[in-house]
């Protein structure tokens, strides 16, 4: 997966700074998430999600609305109606360069804000919302010791996770007349509610109501004990995979690319997209990707072919030593194999039979760690020449190549 820096215009001219997470290969679909009220695009649940959607074939953008993260504008003349602008020019962004989204995730706000705006997306089919409320003004709890000083001075300052924030009267006048019960009721999209009963920020009632307001198909799944931005690793890992799960029933799967699986005995390679070097690759049930870096053209999204030599030299070496130390009784505690490969003449090379031009050369440097003497030592190192694959690469190699 690969992960592309983008910007878009916000509703009042500002650069919205945005990220769009690609899968290995052209996407299947293409996914928008709104993060949550004074959060960013990075928050790990954000990440987390959509490296797992990406990992399934969809692309995802998310981007930091105005005034807040990397983006520009002053977040204190935005609003609930501000936010849903951005999403739908985030919408209209994906349209123009690639594909519009079919798929809407909203955290917290930004669940309520997708919500809003997901009528006027034809092209999203799901909409999965996060922890949100089901009524856009109960953000104001947030802040509710302010409320008096923001409606009589017309602003104030105010501290929402460690962080200032300037609230003006606007935007509790904005997010006050913001009735979700229409788009919920007319959404006409299959909808994902996930809510934690513990909650502290967003009860667990607002995700019933939710539900309640919304039409068939829609689902309900409670994220159990997690806090309210999916902070733990594996709360924001299993709502990832919920929802990978989820969005095959609505996202044509037979277009997303299937990870191969080639006979016993064969390790296959296949080419994940004609425009690219990256290599989708199947041994033993085991799927890996080879590539070349960007300065060949590649997307560098997993080794190169003899990167790939290396490891196996490497792995091989460490191997056998491990073996022969287990079973000589070696206190040999851990071992480090690191190879490097280049091309050098062969005339540098003292131990090759070829004369001139250039040879292959690997340079494998060991590591053994443990109470060992030199002996050992000395013996251990003897070992890794019988590596099977230094054997292979040192030996004589008949390639036979056939048509399918």
């Amino acid at each position: 997966m690969k992960t592309e820096r983008l910007e878009f215009v916000g509703h009042d001219g500002s650069t919205l700074a945005a990220r769009l997470d690609l899968p290995v290969g052209k996407p299947a679909a293409f996914a928008l998430f709104a993060h949550c009220f004074t959060c960013s695009k990075d928050i790990p649940a954000a990440r987390r999600i959509a490296q797992r959607l990406a990992s399934l074939g969809i692309a995802v953008l998310r981007f930091d609305f105005t005034g807040l993260g990397h983006s520009g504008g002053e977040f204190a003349n935005t609003g609930f109606s501000s936010n849903v602008k951005d999403l739908l020019l985030a919408v209209d962004y994906l349209r123009k360069t690639y594909q519009a989204p079919q798929l809407l995730i909203g955290h917290s706000l930004g669940g309520a804000a997708i919500l809003a705006a997901a009528g006027s997306i034809p092209e999203a089919k799901a909409v999965v919302t996060l922890g949100a409320p089901a009524d856009p003004e109960h953000v104001i709890h947030n802040f509710s010791e302010h409320v008096g000083e923001i409606c009589s001075e017309g602003k104030a300052e105010v501290k929402l996770g460690g962080r200032t924030f300037t609230i003006k009267r606007d935007f509790i006048e904005d997010i006050s007349q913001v009735p979700l019960e229409r788009s919920v009721g007319g959404l006409k999209k299959a909808l994902l509610v996930m809510h934690a009963p513990l909650d502290e920020t967003v009860s667990l009632d607002n995700a019933a109501r939710l539900f309640q307001m919304a039409k068939h198909p829609k689902s309900f799944v409670t994220l159990d004990d997690a806090d309210h931005l999916l902070s733990r690793t594996e709360d924001a890992e299993y709502a990832a995979e919920l929802i990978s799960a989820w969005v095959q029933r609505y996202i044509d799967v037979t277009l997303l690319p299937k990870l191969m699986n080639a006979p016993e005995g064969l390790t296959r390679v296949s080419e994940t997209d004609p425009n690219s070097f990256t290599q989708d690759i199947s041994a033993a049930g085991h799927h890996f990707i080879a590539d070349e870096p960007i300065a060949y053209g590649g997307s560098y999204l997993g080794p190169t072919p003899y990167q790939l030599v290396a490891a196996g030299l490497g792995a091989c070496t460490s191997m056998t030593i491990r073996m022969y130390a287990r079973q000589k009784k070696i206190p040999l505690a851990h071992v480090q194999v690191d190879v490097s490969h280049d091309k050098v003449h062969a005339q540098d090379c003292t131990t090759c039979e070829q004369s001139s031009g250039k040879v292959d050369q690997f340079i494998r440097q060991i590591t053994l760690s443990g109470d060992l003497t030199d002996e050992q030592r000395q013996r251990l190192m003897e070992i890794a020449d019988r590596c099977p694959v230094h054997r292979t690469l040192e030996g004589e190699i008949s390639i036979r190549t056939q048509l399918s």
